[in-house]
């Protein structure tokens, strides 16, 4: 209908009772129809469950009581007989899938031939015990109904299982296709409504006019409150440039009179340029105008839009509080947001020197023309540093600046703050200085008169100091200076630099503690790694360890990775390399517990499976006594050793076979002499301290100048390296330089390999395998007669003779006399006897008892019992080691320095 001054009312915004009754019944309609909906599409849902349900169970029934299948379950291979019937019965019932069990839930039929063999998902309880059982899941096909049926054999136990399942999405449909006659019926519905309001409100408007008893009481309570409630100023002016109403509170911000109704706005006695922006009736948005002592915003509309009257609707405010406000909240904020880009932009690595700078650039940049930090010594070495700072020499760390040729004391430069002067005095006692203007030389100067003559001259002309201060020690000083500013540096400027500074001193001290653990942990790690190489010929060995970077977000420094080169008996030797899963002194300490027990391990001469069973064993415990003793972080986590990884690798020259084993480990390399580089499949187990599961020991023929490449995953994974594309990598850089030596090899593999920042150890083991030749090598059998140990002297003295150690002679008769007899009279099964002529001489005696010989003292009286005695006084080092047939007792005596 028509409103006020002839303009058109829109009939969803009138107040009147035909549009509310109109507004009431259309919501009405749509939310019965939305109901009716909601109804359709939950009865819909439960129809559609309802019919999976029956048909897998049917379908299921019927293909469980098909004919045959009894026989087919008990047949050699039953998917060959089931899967065919079993996808045809599923194309033809319309399920999704038929799936046919063993009563272990493993599956004989599926229609994914990659899932036959894999264990059935779903509960199979029921139907081992003869009922049928349905259940709705959620599969990787959707949401779906699958039943589980027992097939009966003929001696009435449950001998199988059939499942059938159809996914919900297959048997629904119904709700959309009843939404066109549910649209149509509710447009229909509401054409009709709207009809019949429109009538009734047209009624209606031309009885009352569209307004009511209560909207004109409503209009005057409005009317009353722009007048006198109000806290902004309101004018109306008319087409003619007169005032038709002014409110309270233009009245007292445009100090007008009693009477102005009716007054052009030209004659109210205002300043011209806001006369004249009344008088226009121009749109204005917050334009400011100075009325008096008042500052005031002005908005301005004109009331002639869409047929209104002609005129113009204005609002004061007064602004003038508000803009000194204002003017304080900027200088507020943009210090909180000074602060605030200082937290992200200082302290964002664990490296002294490198927050040092981040400070210095930053203060530089933002808040001074020139910045610098002074360190004690201590603090960039990690260490304490000294309560105060008094009488302490500081090192200069960083300088920022709009140039480099200034006359303040150079990068590197070692400080010795005057106590007698401001700042000096300042440093003891750990209290900011401010020199607002430093021509005015109020002492400061006499830190050093001649390079205070310079500063001025160069044109710094104010100055700040506020020292490094975290948990009550003085840790430096940083200085802020300004020469191309020209305001100096004032108090508010001076309790900015203090927080500045403040929250810069706690990533300094965090730093200086992080360095301080790193180079602890790391002088602990370098002296548990090996040294030097030891002595031996199977292998030609290099090996690389780099620790991680520090100060990466807690990731970095030194972790647990270790590596070890262990000469065994019989000239063969063995390589481990580890990893101990975190980083710092409890990783480094963890390591060398763990390479010590290696080294323990490996002189019992165990395969490499056995020594990983008991490394496992002694890392379960270990784990269980720090959890005893408290010793664990807060988590429980951060003093485990589990995760802990190791392999382990033997190799021998005599035979050139290499047995391995790993528990956690990356698989080791083989670089073969051809130049083939490939990963050796050696059995994974768990990592140790997991306990109750084995090892299993790889056993390869090496043929001599192969490569054996052992390393940690630092090498091959990185943050934006996926781990197999590491190993990829590694493997064609060993097979690209497999004619180099390991030497070269170590540096050529880390050289492609090694991250930028790593942020995880790497240890990187490299041999080159050597093949001890056959004319170094004797063996005999021995038959078991006492009478033959008389020719085994006599073969072994011609050898000897042969390698030209007659020297050794006597006392290698005397070491295999007793061996040898003692093996005829104790021992079982063949006995054989091996020379070796390694870096020492290696006698080997072997049979087939596990009954270990033991050195002890015998008496007086004793007839025997002395020969294992003299065995101990004249070989070099002796032993057993166990074989999967028996044992071998060996013996080394050394040989002149050239024989060798």
């Amino acid at each position: 209908m028509a409103g006020r001054y002839g303009r058109p009312r829109s009939v969803l915004r009138m107040r009147t009772v035909a549009g509310q009754v109109f507004l009431l019944q259309l919501a009405i309609v749509v939310l019965l129809v939305a109901a009716a909906m909601v109804a359709l599409v939950l009865q819909s849902r439960s129809d559609s469950e309802r019919e999976a349900k029956n048909r897998s169970v049917a379908v299921a029934e019927t293909f469980a009581n098909s004919p045959g299948i009894e026989a087919a379950l008990k047949a050699a291979n039953p998917t060959l007989v089931l899967q065919p019937r079993a996808e045809e019965a599923r194309i033809r019932s319309g399920v999704d899938f038929i799936v046919v069990l063993n009563t272990d839930g493993i599956r004989y039929t599926h229609p994914l031939p990659d899932r036959i063999g894999k264990k059935f998902v779903g509960n199979l309880q029921p139907a081992l015990a003869g009922e049928v059982t349905t259940e709705k899941i959620i599969g990787t096909i959707g949401p779906l109904v699958q039943a589980v049926v027992p097939v009966i054999g003929s001696n009435g136990k449950v001998v199988g299982l059939v499942s059938a399942g159809i996914t919900i999405e297959h048997v629904s449909g119904v709700v959309e296709d009843q939404f066109p006659l549910l649209f149509a019926a509710t447009g229909a519905v509401l054409l009709v409504t709207t009809g019949g309001t429109a009538l009734v409100s047209r009624r209606l408007r031309r009885q009352t006019h569209g307004l009511g008893p209560l909207e004109m009481t409503r209009m005057y309570e409005h009317h009353d409150a722009v007048l006198h409630a109000v806290r902004e100023g309101v004018l109306i002016v008319g087409g003619d440039g007169r005032l038709l109403l002014a409110n309270d509170e233009a009245r007292r911000l445009l100090a007008l009179p009693e009477h102005v109704e009716g007054v052009p706005v030209t004659e109210l006695g205002l300043d011209p340029l806001t006369a004249r922006l009344l008088a226009s009736g121009r749109t204005a948005t917050d334009e400011l105008h100075l009325v008096g002592e008042r500052l005031l915003a002005v908005n301005q509309r004109s009331t002639d839009q869409a047929g209104g009257p002609p005129g113009s609707v204005a609002t004061l405010r007064d602004t003038t509080e508000l803009q000194a406000l204002s003017g304080k909240a900027d200088v507020a904020r943009g210090r909180l947001k000074l602060l605030y880009d200082a937290g992200t932009e200082i302290g964002t690595t664990l490296d002294v020197v490198r927050t040092c700078e981040e400070l210095a650039e930053f203060a530089a940049a933002r808040f001074a023309d020139y910045a610098t930090v002074d360190l004690v010594e201590a603090v960039l070495r990690g260490e304490e540093p000294p309560v105060t700072g008094t009488g302490t020499d500081m090192r200069r760390t960083a300088f920022s600046g709009l140039r480099e040729d200034t006359a303040l004391y150079p990068l590197g430069k070692l400080i010795r703050f005057v106590p007698s002067t401001p700042l000096g005095f300042g440093i003891r006692m750990g209290e900011a200085v401010l020199e607002a203007d430093l021509s005015a030389y109020t002492g400061w100067q006499d830190q050093d008169p001649d390079r205070a003559r310079k500063l001025v001259e160069y044109g710094i002309h104010s100055m700040i100091a506020v020292p490094l201060r975290a948990r009550g020690v003085i840790l430096g000083v940083a200085m802020f200076w300004r020469s191309e500013k020209p305001e100096p540096f004032e108090e508010e400027d001076l309790s900015l630099a203090e927080e500045l500074v403040a929250r810069a001193a706690v990533s300094v001290d965090n730093a200086r503690r992080y360095t301080r653990e790193h180079t602890m942990a790391v002088t602990l790690q370098r002296s548990l790694l090996p040294r030097v190489l030891p002595e031996q010929n199977a292998l030609d060995v290099a090996y690389r360890y780099r620790p991680a970077q520090a100060g990466l977000g807690g990731l970095g420094g030194v972790g647990g990775d270790w590596f070890d080169i262990i000469p065994l008996p019989g000239a063969r030797v063995a390589l481990v390399v580890g990893d101990v899963v975190g980083h710092g002194l409890h990783a480094a300490a963890t390591m060398g517990r763990l390479r010590t027990a290696v080294h323990n391990f490996s002189t019992l001469d165990l395969p490499p499976d056995e020594l990983l069973w008991h490394l496992d064993e002694l890392v379960a415990r270990i784990d269980q006594d720090e959890a005893g003793d408290g010793s664990a972080g807060s988590n429980g986590s951060e003093a485990s050793v589990t995760g802990a990884t190791c392999v382990y690798a033997i190799y021998d020259p005599v035979s050139g076979i290499c047995a391995m084993a790993r528990a956690g480990h990356l698989q080791p390399a083989i670089v073969h002499a051809d130049g083939t580089a490939v990963f050796a499949d050696v059995p994974g187990g768990p990592p140790l301290g997991l306990g109750g599961l084995p090892f299993e020991t790889l056993e390869l023929q090496l043929p001599e100048d192969s490569r054996l490449v052992l390393y940690t995953d630092g090498l091959v994974e990185d943050r934006d390296r996926d781990i197999d594309e590491g190993l990829t990598l590694l493997r064609h850089t060993l097979a690209d330089n497999a004619d180099r030596t390991p030497e070269e090899t170590c540096e050529a593999v880390l050289k492609a390999l090694l991250p930028t920042r790593p942020r995880d150890d790497i240890a990187l083991l490299v041999g080159r395998t050597r093949v001890l030749d056959s004319s170094r090598v004797a063996d005999w059998d021995v038959p078991p007669d006492p009478a033959a140990v008389r020719r085994v002297r006599a073969a072994v003295t011609s050898k000897l003779a042969e390698w030209k150690l007659e020297e050794e002679a006597f006392t290698t008769e005397l070491i295999l006399s007793e061996l040898v007899t003692n093996a005829i009279r104790y021992a079982t099964g063949p006995i054989r006897v091996r020379l070796i002529r390694d870096r020492t001489l290696i006698c080997e005696v072997s049979d087939h008892s596990s009954t270990s010989p033991h050195l002890r003292q015998a008496a007086i009286t004793d007839e025997g019992g002395r020969g294992l005695f003299l065995v101990a006084q004249f070989a070099d080092r002796w032993g057993t080691r166990y074989t999967p047939d028996g044992k071998v007792i060996w013996t080394e005596q050394p040989l002149n320095s050239g024989r060798e």
